[in-house]
């Protein structure tokens, strides 16, 4: 129990021993931690008591504090300020509650809820390789994956592979045209970068023809249809769909070199999927929802065959489900998808990491599968985050102007690695340590400057800011860890963990141990909100003020027993916290740096 629902109680029962008639739980909503320009830690609304005492909001105050500070061994003072009563709890109480987190192995983290938790990210093309955009998917999924976890659901962790459609016979086609038999063994190349400059070179070439229809005298649209190359990608999906041997041999051969290359990234990240779904199998199964959909007259069909679901009635507008060729499109798979999880899981809720441009999309989705009575519509929430872009702009996948995945990771270490020998970091590390600390630190820094921005925000990625032991950045967290274990090993016993009885913390100490205390509630919160971002600033500003703290108190040097046990128990437990807020963003911590 936290303490903000320890006070809570004690006051409601005041409250309904005062004031007969008083709701069975009066109180809860209206307490809050005191302002900064108060005094106090806990902060009691008392307005809506006043018409059950019979007295003036500021009486009832009075009132409430006197009984508080007689019955209450806790409690040290409180005052009055208008209908607002402030309380000030006791410093041994919150030395006994310092004590308390140092034995809580599982502090931050809650029991089971008894819930189940899908949660999709990463859901890659198989025509190009990941890239940054795919790194803040990766990274938020992973990560609020793990923060649900810690909030006590069960989370299945889930991958969807894009791995048929028009764009994916795109680059089938380039390689076709203009590969000559090419591997990423004879180019060298991991292979979803191969496949990715195929799609590049389909892009070329088809914006080449479209230039020469229209200089014939073509309008631009006609132009863009006519095409030869994208009439020839049009036709494999086609053959494609109906499970040509020759077109599925290639299909299947491309999309394994994209494969080996997409576990090799995101083995360099540090995630993983408990399921991986692919299109190819889901869009049959979309297929039969829509069919179903026409049979009870939900959806409706065109003279050209396509088939529409019409949303006008929502706000919306007619959403195509087939083409008219009898080929799907993404809504399709989707639909199919969101039923087979359902059956296999009976989530409670599923949540899909997906970019803001597709708002809609999700939006639609919703309302589609309930409209065919699926119950369970309304367990879906879409994760809308916002766009990563770059000091130069934004990036344009089929133009080969994005950053790919592996390349930043690449600037990441070796940044990492020159910053940390310019600050002499590395010194007197043997060369299997000095890579060790350099990979969390490149890592570290591109995964928490990424998570440290609220999700719904466009944010703006530059690697030269990223790592900075001193900003709010994950190398000045790292660093802050690292020196706390180093003041734990230079302390020989552990008797500090039971032994700050009569410790006399003043303001600075008391207030990191309400920070302390503050940590479950911040990953419940960020559960809630699936926002990362929350941890991040959490932790960096607990990081910095016990930087403050230990710039200013002797530690190891205090002479008092007492008061050095707590500072050692202090530093103890947050470094622990440290270390489990880093984890739910998932990144490490170092022992030494």
């Amino acid at each position: 129990m936290n303490v903000e629902n320890i006070i809570g109680k004690h006051i409601a029962d005041i409250i309904r021993e005062l004031y007969p008639g008083m709701p069975e739980n009066p109180v809860q909503s209206q307490i809050q931690k005191t302002r900064k320009e108060f005094e106090g830690d806990y902060t009691l609304v008392v307005f809506p008591f006043a018409k059950w005492s019979g007295k003036s909001p500021e009486r009832t105050a009075a009132e409430l504090g006197n009984i508080l500070s007689e019955r209450l061994d806790i409690v040290e003072s409180t005052n009055v300020v208008k209908g607002f009563l402030n309380i000030k709890l006791k410093s041994s109480f919150w030395l006994a509650k310092l004590s308390e987190y140092v034995n809580d192995e599982n502090f931050g983290f809650f029991a089971p809820s008894g819930k189940r938790v899908m949660v999709e990210y990463s859901s890659p093309n198989t025509n190009k390789p990941l890239h940054l955009g795919h790194i803040r998917n990766i990274l938020l999924g992973w990560s609020v994956a793990g923060i649900l976890e810690a909030c006590g659901h069960e989370v299945i962790k889930v991958n969807l592979v894009n791995d048929r459609g028009i764009h994916i016979c795109k680059s089938m086609i380039a390689w076709l045209k203009f590969g000559n038999g090419e591997t990423p063994e004879s180019a060298g190349k991991k292979g979803d970068r191969l496949v990715g400059d195929y799609y590049v070179k389909f892009d070329r070439e088809y914006k080449s023809q479209i230039g020469k229809l229209v200089s014939e005298g073509t309008e631009q649209t006609e132009a863009e249809s006519q095409a030869p190359i994208f009439a020839e990608a049009r036709e494999m999906l086609r053959k494609w769909e109906a499970k040509d041997p020759e077109t599925i041999a290639l299909w299947e051969k491309m999309n394994g070199w994209v494969y080996a290359g997409f576990d090799e990234t995101y083995d360099r990240l540090g995630v993983s999927f408990d399921k991986t779904y692919y299109e190819s199998n889901t869009w049959i199964l979309g297929k039969k929802l829509v069919e179903e959909g026409l049979s009870k007259n939900i959806f409706f069909k065109k003279e050209d065959g396509s088939v529409w679901i019409d949303l006008t009635g929502e706000g919306l507008d007619q959403k195509l489900l087939l083409r008219s060729d009898g080929t799907s499109v993404y809504m399709t798979q989707d639909l199919g998808t969101a039923e087979q999880r359902f059956d296999e899981y009976r989530f409670d809720k599923m949540v899909y990491v997906v970019g803001n441009e597709q708002n809609y999309h999700f939006q639609v989705l919703k309302l589609i599968l309930s409209k065919l009575g699926c119950k369970w519509a309304d367990d879906i929430h879409h994760l809308s985050y916002g766009m990563v872009e770059l000091p130069e702009g934004k990036m344009k996948s089929r133009e080969g102007t994005v950053v790919d995945a592996d390349d930043l990771i690449d600037e990441m270490i070796r940044t990492a690695r020159e910053v940390s020998e310019e600050l002499g970091k590395l010194n007197e590390m043997t060369t299997e340590e000095a890579d060790n600390i350099v990979r969390m630190v490149g890592m570290g820094a591109l995964k928490y400057f990424i998570l440290k921005v609220d999700p719904k925000k466009t944010m703006l990625f530059n690697p030269k800011e990223s790592i900075d032991f001193n900003g709010n950045t994950a190398s000045f967290i790292q660093y802050t860890h690292a020196r706390i274990k180093s003041v734990l090993r230079k302390h020989e016993g552990t008797s500090f963990m039971n032994e700050t009885d009569n410790a006399t913390p003043d303001n600075k100490e008391l207030a990191l141990i309400k920070m302390i205390e503050t940590f479950p509630e911040t990953v419940k919160t960020a559960g809630e909100n699936l926002s990362p971002a929350l941890i991040a600033n959490y932790i960096y500003e607990l990081a910095k003020e016990y930087n403050q703290f230990y710039h200013d108190y002797p530690i190891l040097k205090e002479e008092n027993i007492a008061n050095k046990n707590m500072r050692l128990a202090l530093s103890f437990k947050i470094a622990d916290v440290i270390k489990k807020g880093m984890l739910l963003l998932g990144i490490d911590v170092p022992e030494k740096m």
